[in-house]
């Protein structure tokens, strides 16, 4: 089953937590921090203003996107979470 966003929304799973410091110290999974950014897996077709013109995405699929912290609505499929964001609440592309 696959999630197909509607309009401007966009699909996102969240990057692994690091199991591993720098220095190379084990995290348990309470002190795990979760990831600052997430990757997009689906895309919208885009937004349509109020002339009917279809504003296209900035983001694609495969990006790495940092997002506001409380955004969007999180969705669980078989072992995967998902959150589903407006493309508005996206702040950045990770390079």
């Amino acid at each position: 089953m696959n999630i197909k966003p509607l309009g401007d929304r966009v699909v996102l799973k969240a990057a692994e937590k690091e199991e591993k410091t720098s220095s190379g110290i084990i995290l348990t999974g309470n002190a795990q921090e979760k990831p600052s950014y997430s990757e997009v897996v689906a895309v919208g077709p885009g937004k349509v203003d109020d002339n009917g013109n279809l504003i296209p995405m900035n983001v694609e699929v495969g990006q790495k996107v940092i997002f506001q912290q409380y955004a969007g609505s999180s969705v669980k499929m078989g072992d995967e979470e998902y959150t589903i964001v407006s493309q508005d609440s996206i702040l950045a592309v990770v390079e």
